[in-house]
């Protein structure tokens, strides 16, 4: 399948849920839905679509609000689905209940970024220790790494 078929089965499919749609080079495409259409967006991607490999999720913290961006794949080309959300409410829907493995990217964003991702399955923290303090989310632009004041070899004193 072409590109240009596939834009315009998203364009009959989703009709007025896509926001923006680009194909900025062969056998790539990217398309944006406000969160509220998120799953719906790739339930039809998955079901009707046959795009089944999630490759990745990413979050890009762009100050006022983040972007998360659901990275697909088949064997004929890669598909994005973009979504924003607004920084002082940054919730979205998980969506283990279509693509059970986006599990562990979705910790990873809720551990980096600090989103709370509603109902996932298994929300403790993935990478983070334990005792990371509240509150500290490495990706996120306003992040400031403070060293400790004394660094002690082996851990002990």
């Amino acid at each position: 399948m072409n590109d240009q078929i596939l834009i315009e089965k998203a364009k009959e499919g989703l009709k007025e849920k896509i926001l923006n749609i680009a194909n900025p080079a062969p056998r790539r495409i990217f398309l944006k839905v406000a969160v509220d259409n998120l799953l719906e967006t790739i339930s039809w991607l998955k079901n009707e679509q046959g795009f089944t490999h999630l490759s990745t999720i990413s979050g890009v913290d762009l100050g006022p609000s983040f972007e998360i961006l659901y990275h697909f794949a088949n064997n004929f080309c890669s598909f994005t689905i973009r979504t924003e959300i607004p920084r002082d409410n940054p919730s979205l829907p998980s969506i283990c209940q279509l693509i059970p493995g986006a599990i562990l990217y979705e910790r990873e964003l809720q551990d980096m970024l600090g989103l709370n991702v509603q109902n996932i399955p298994d929300p403790r923290p993935l990478l983070l220790p334990d005792d990371w303090p509240a509150g500290n989310y490495p990706l996120r632009k306003d992040w400031k790494f403070e060293r400790p004041a004394e660094v002690i070899p082996g851990g002990k004193k």
